[in-house]
């Protein structure tokens, strides 16, 4: 009560003084923008495809939502941004094939499993997306539509996985999904796994019941609850199956009937003896079943591979997913292992109704289709659906970002290409395994921390290719150290060579981790009841150390002082050492309203004061889904809670560096933003979906924010200069303009061509120059406009002003507009006039009318520091490049306007006005070979191009100048001036034209016809 009341008191007093409010601003105009990666894609949980056009086809992902293609996998576009990004199952009403069920919530309930929020569908193939109910189910399995009936549903619903809840379950709806009824259904802990339909019979369906449990230090597959059940009736009534299957507890069941036979009936089991684990059949619709096969990829972990899938057209042939992909051609006798260099983990299969041969897997490594019959598969590598689970980035220019993913290893990239793009050959591998934190030496740019799943900590030197295992190794036989699954590692910004690691001990080597030094005692409760690791798993033992616990999660050496560090543990302490760690004081209880043995998931210790820090607490593993984000203004001794707006267990808290009372913390529901330094919160969604964030980077030298999420890779935040400027007197301003960061005029590079459809492309950062400014309404009334000039008062540019509440950001191209060239069939000059000159380095000022108020600021212009040329060198380069752009433009405006005075006085002509005037006649024909003798217009735009005329010339000149930053050859600056010259003796002629006009004109008038009114050159230019 005391503390809501200080929380209320102070918000009062906020308000009252008028202080800012996250609740009151707006994101406007500040975009993320996604860099991959796809070269390793990411973990898919499900398939589906159009049975009538299977080049529809849809991919669910573990935590990066659903990807849509029409084109066979070619490319993929996202379709569910808007939702919660972890899909469980997909389900398309072939009978309308625009009818798309979506269950979220993954199925494949692994330790870092993200959830979901019930079902949806959609009517119109993706493009929106309406909630139909069951919010408590958490994780859904299989959704099935009614073969001949559209508005009867069935879904699977497995329910919570570390927590009771009697949501689980086998739904039916018979009304679209309005209205749902739960038909069979056994206890709190045990869920629905799996359930089919017969095609021919609908009535005959059967499902698989699972007793299941997740906890910190323990996973549980198996129980009383767990069954196979089978109904007649349409869904209404059950009726367990026990006859010749495996007696005594059982764990994950897949099931499935044949789409082609009803009678043929296959069931992968788990169960307690290991002889008995593995397939059952079925050849007379579940009366009786057999053991066919116990193979190693038939059995191995169920909880993670338990998805049969049967040829539509072929009851013969089965497929199961596994660490391996197998496949039986023989009613599931025999299998041979799916190869040809495909990710292990395979969760889901689709098989080509109209063609057996064409198949995808989805897999940890995302999806794979084979044209082949399931022999050779290849990789489609424009799914960026990597789950990092760390991120990081270095001080480069521009800089890295380093990350581990589930199941992927540990890559980095640049966070900008000079070329355009990121694409996937600039992402880099430095580790394997299940990658987590990966930071590259703080001077050394070759040596690379990477960690993989249990402390396996090495130190990669990319120059060389190698990597040597520096984690530190126990002394004795009796000595054990345990690591978390992701164990964490922090980099000192103090001494350069200076690395921490967590075991249930903290850990300090000052020579990159050659040598360890113990500097803490066990940090941890070091509960033997939370120990289990060894026995995990339930019926299948599953060693991974996944559920390792007791151990150090998160370490923070303060950025002021390195005599300050703190660490927290997986099972709920929070420790802080102002000594180095000599001594360690357990804070833990100084958290207000804080549970027990929650986890600690980040600590962030400010750079503006020692004795403030951040803290985050996730406890979602206990079956706690609240927020518990803290902050500190005393190194611990109490705690204010600053939770207030923030959606989903929170994973990672950062504060800016440059403003203090601007806050990230990055949630399992996205990324959330405080101005008001936590007093409140709003959720990020400019390009962002709503996936799980984890974790969170500030490059020190760029206005950047690094989102590392759990399902869609990296997004980067480039512009955060507005947020760190947002103050009351800001967004109280009718407009204000913020300080705008100095922009580079980039230097451009050649980009691979021709990668097709097939290959991700990362976004690289706009190159322009950002007008930001902050209004606190959105204009309706009057005009708004916003216009450049340059130092001197010359006009630029006008460009279209924002007129948002909140942050407008505005873009100034870099570089001139097109140029309003003649036209021509010449390929080459038509590059030519493509990459117009850039703006030169200066001042440029801007001028925003709005209404009869005026607002000013400037915008400041550099040439890229990165090039190697004098300052004199680009000046020239630039002087050339924007006379050959004034020549286009001058001959354009020559070209159209002797089209223009040809075309109107051939018309007269024609219409008889005038017919017999020889002087017109005479105009109408030299006018015509003027403008034809300009340009090139008889090629084909590929091999036969014609002869070139001046305006080729201007052009190929022009492409091959602005290719090269640097001072022309002096014989490109020498064709520059015969061109000028050309182009003199051109607008000589013309005048002579637009003069002999002038004459016709009068006689135009004096037989009281329109005479012919020609553009002035800024008219033909601004059009």
């Amino acid at each position: 009560m005391k503390i809501f009341l200080s929380i209320f008191l102070l918000t009062i007093t906020q308000i009252l003084n008028g202080q800012l409010s996250t609740e009151d601003i707006s994101f406007g105009d500040l975009r993320a923008r996604s860099i991959g990666p796809a070269t390793m894609s990411g973990r898919v949980s499900c398939l589906a495809g159009v049975s009538t056009a299977p080049e529809i086809i849809y991919v669910g992902a573990a935590s990066g939502g659903i990807w849509k293609s029409i084109s066979a996998g070619a490319s993929f576009k996202p379709v569910f941004d808007d939702h919660i990004q972890s899909i469980g199952d997909i389900a398309i009403d072939q009978l309308h094939p625009d009818t798309i069920w979506a269950g979220t919530g993954e199925s494949w309930v692994r330790n870092s499993v993200s959830v979901g929020d019930g079902i949806y569908v959609s009517k119109n193939g993706g493009l929106t997306w309406e909630h139909k109910g069951l919010p408590e189910s958490e994780h859904i399995a299989k959704v099935l539509v009614h073969p001949k009936d559209s508005k009867k549903i069935f879904v699977a619903v497995q329910g919570r996985l570390w927590g009771d809840s009697d949501a689980r379950g086998v739904y039916k709806s018979e009304d679209f999904g309005d209205t749902w009824k739960k038909v069979l259904y056994i206890d709190e802990s045990t869920g629905a796994a799996d359930i089919t339909i017969s095609q021919d019979n609908p009535d005959i369906l059967f499902a698989s019941m699972w007793t299941h449990r997740r906890s910190p230090d323990f996973f549980n597959s198996g129980g009383a609850g767990s069954g196979l059940f089978k109904s007649i009736d349409g869904g209404d009534n059950w009726t367990k199956i026990e006859k010749d299957l495996p007696e005594g507890i059982l764990g994950r069941i897949a099931v499935e009937i044949a789409p082609s036979n009803s009678q043929i009936v296959y069931a992968a089991i788990e169960c307690e003896k290991k002889e008995q684990k593995g397939l059952y059949k079925s050849v007379d619709g579940g009366a009786n079943w057999s053991l066919v096969n116990t193979e190693f990829n038939m059995t191995v972990r169920p909880f993670y591979f338990s998805r049969l899938h049967i040829d539509p057209t072929n009851a013969d042939i089965v497929f199961k997913g596994g660490l391996n992909a197998i496949v039986s051609n023989d009613g599931g006798e025999k299998f041979r292992t799916i190869e040809s260099g495909v990710h292990s983990d395979i969760h889901d299969i689709w098989v080509n109704p109209q063609n057996n041969k064409h198949v995808l897997l989805g897999t940890d490594g995302g999806v794979y289709r084979s044209l082949d019959g399931a022999y050779l598969f290849e990789h489609f590598r424009n799914l960026p659906l990597s789950q990092f689970y760390q991120i990081s980035v270095d001080n480069a220019v521009p800089y890295n970002v380093y990350g581990g993913l589930q199941d992927n290893g540990s890559w980095y990239a640049p966070s900008r290409t000079q070329y355009g793009s990121i694409r996937n050959s600039d992402w880099k591998l430095s580790f394997y395994g299940d990658g987590f934190y990966s930071f590259r030496h703080p001077e050394n740019e070759n040596l690379i921390y990477s960690e993989s799943q249990g402390g396996n900590l090495s130190r990669h030197n990319k120059k060389n290719g190698q990597t040597k295992n520096i984690a530190p190794i126990p002394e004795g036989e009796k000595e054990k150290y345990r690591f978390n699954w992701n164990t964490p590692i922090h980099l000192s910004e103090h001494v350069p060579d200076r690395i921490y690691v967590g075991a249930q001990y903290l850990f300090k080597s000052d020579n990159m981790g050659d040598k360890w030094t113990r500097i803490s005692p066990d940090l941890t409760t070091n509960n033997p009841d939370k120990q289990r690791q060894a026995k995990s798993g339930g019926l299948s033992i599953d060693n991974s150390t996944a559920e390792n616990n007791t151990t150090i999660y998160i370490i923070e050496e303060s950025p002021l002082d390195d005599q300050i560090i703190w660490v927290g543990t997986d099972d709920g302490l929070l420790h802080v050492s102002k000594d180095g760690g000599g001594r360690w004081k357990n804070v833990t209880e100084n958290i207000p309203g804080l549970p027990e043995g929650l986890w600690v998931s980040s600590i962030d210790a400010s750079r503006f004061d020692p004795l403030v820090a951040y803290l985050t607490v996730d406890g979602h593993r206990s079956g706690d889904q609240s927020v518990y984000v803290y902050k500190t203004t005393d190194q611990g001794a109490t705690w204010t809670s600053i939770s207030k707006g923030i959606d989903g267990f929170a994973h990672v808290i950062k504060e800016d560096l440059v403003n203090p009372q601007l806050l990230y913390v990055g949630t399992e529901y996205g990324l959330f933003i405080s101005v008001d330094g936590g007093l409140g919160w709003k959720r990020f969604y400019n390009n962002l979906p709503k996936v799980p964030v984890h974790d969170l980077a500030l490059p020190m030298h760029e206005d950047d924010l690094v989102v590392g999420t759990h399902g869609r890779g990296v997004y980067i935040l480039d512009y955060l200069s507005p947020l760190r400027q947002l103050e009351n007197d800001v967004v109280t301003s009718t407009l204000h303009f913020f300080e705008n960061d100095k922009a580079i005029v980039k230097f451009s590079s050649m980009n691979q061509p021709f990668t097709g459809a097939g290959e991700f492309v990362g976004q690289n950062p706009t190159d322009v120059a950002t007008i930001s400014y902050y209004m606190k309404r959105r204009h309706t009334n009057g005009k708004m406009t916003l216009e450049v000039y340059d130092n001197e008062g010359g006009y630029i540019t006008s460009l279209s002003a924002g007129k948002s509440k909140g942050i407008n950001i505005v873009e100034l191209p870099l570089r001139l507009k097109q140029p309003k060239a003649a036209p021509t069939r010449n390929r080459m000059a038509l590059f030519g006039a493509a990459l117009t000159p850039s703006l030169n380095e200066g001042r440029y000022n801007v001028l925003i009318k709005k209404g009869k108020e005026e607002y000013r600021t400037e915008v400041e212009l550099l040439n890229d520091p990165t090039g190697e040329y004098s300052p004199e060198e680009i000046a020239i380069q630039k002087d050339i490049s924007q006379r050959l752009y004034n020549l286009t433009n001058d001959l354009g405006y020559i070209y159209y306007t002797a089209e223009d005075i040809h075309t109107k006085l051939e018309k007269y002509q024609s219409e008889g006005t005038l017919s017999n005037d020889e002087s017109i006649i005479n105009l109408i024909k030299e006018v015509s070979e003027f403008k034809n003798s300009l340009v090139s217009l008889e090629g084909d735009f590929y091999v036969d191009e014609g002869e070139a005329n001046i305006r080729e010339d201007i052009s190929n000149l022009a492409l091959n100048i602005s290719q090269y930053p640097g001072k022309p050859s002096d014989g490109q600056i020498k064709k520059t001036i015969e061109l000028e010259k050309r182009m003199t003796r051109v607008n000589d002629r013309f005048v002579l034209f637009v003069s002999r006009l002038t004459e016709e004109n009068k006689k135009l008038e004096s037989a009281g016809i329109q005479p012919i009114i020609l553009k002035t050159k800024d008219d033909y230019l601004s059009d």
